[in-house]
């Protein structure tokens, strides 16, 4: 058995590329555009480990609610810099969640409320502003 890749429905396919592939460093590693199914697929992937895919899915013109995703749980990718990936991400916009306190773990959410774990390669001192911050809404 081999694993493939976890699958996620978007809305806004450009907001959901810029989190994954500018906020979060994902590379696209192909896409299918299909207009008789009114769908396009983009799979991404982490530098470091291409075998092992994100899916995004994106339904032409849905309106479908998708809820709060926390059924789905989250996607964890580990990062060289947890201080620096979180303070990029919140100049990008995003809301830290879950902050980098101890300087290993931290949440933040996709635009379509996926769940984010990022976990720092090994631990790195706690630094503020992050040992302060407060967790912000769910994670």
């Amino acid at each position: 058995m081999k694993y493939l890749h976890s699958m996620v429905r978007v809305r806004d396919l450009d907001a959901s590329l810029r989190f994954y592939c500018e906020g979060l460093g994902l590379k696209q590693v192909r896409r299918m555009d299909v207009p008789e199914g009114k769908y396009t697929l983009v799979y991404l992937a982490a530098p470091d480990s291409p075998e092992a895919e994100v899916e995004l899915t994106h339904n032409w013109g849905s309106e479908e609610d998708y809820g709060s995703a926390r059924n789905f749980g989250h996607l964890a990718f580990r990062v060289e810099d947890i201080y620096a990936t979180c303070a990029h991400l919140q100049s990008m916009g995003y809301t830290i969640h879950r902050p980098p306190r101890d300087g290993h773990m931290a949440f933040v959410r996709s635009p379509d409320q996926i769940s984010i774990e990022l976990l720092q390669h090994g631990h790195l001192p706690p630094r503020e502003p992050w040992t302060s911050m407060p967790n912000t809404g769910s994670w």
